[in-house]
């Protein structure tokens, strides 16, 4: 037998989620828990699966881009609390007074 794709996989999940390919590789490649929200989204209409999918994918790119954004950002981070902690032992810095914000 030869590999399922994984965007085959994908596109099966709703049409066939209880196929023995589709049980075949899904330990394989996902969770248990993985694995039951795609049984459950299985049973959404296409639409529904669409518009998850769509939400699902949305929200891993965003996640790859604030984690991208966040490594670049280390040194800038470091310097901004260094200059932080310096202002305070100078005596420069103010208690903070949540009632205020």
């Amino acid at each position: 037998m030869l590999p399922i794709r994984l965007s085959e996989l994908q596109s099966r999940a709703g049409r066939a989620s209880r196929s023995p390919v589709f049980r075949h590789y899904i330990p394989c490649i996902m969770t248990q828990l993985l694995e039951k929200a795609f049984e459950k989204v299985s049973e959404l209409s296409e639409e529904e699966q669409n518009d998850f999918a769509a939400f699902i994918l949305e929200e891993l790119e965003s996640e790859r881009r604030w984690e991208q954004a966040f490594s670049q950002s280390q040194d800038e981070l470091g310097r901004l609390a260094d200059e932080a902690l310096e202002e305070h032992d100078a005596g420069e810095s103010e208690k903070l007074d949540p009632g205020q914000l």
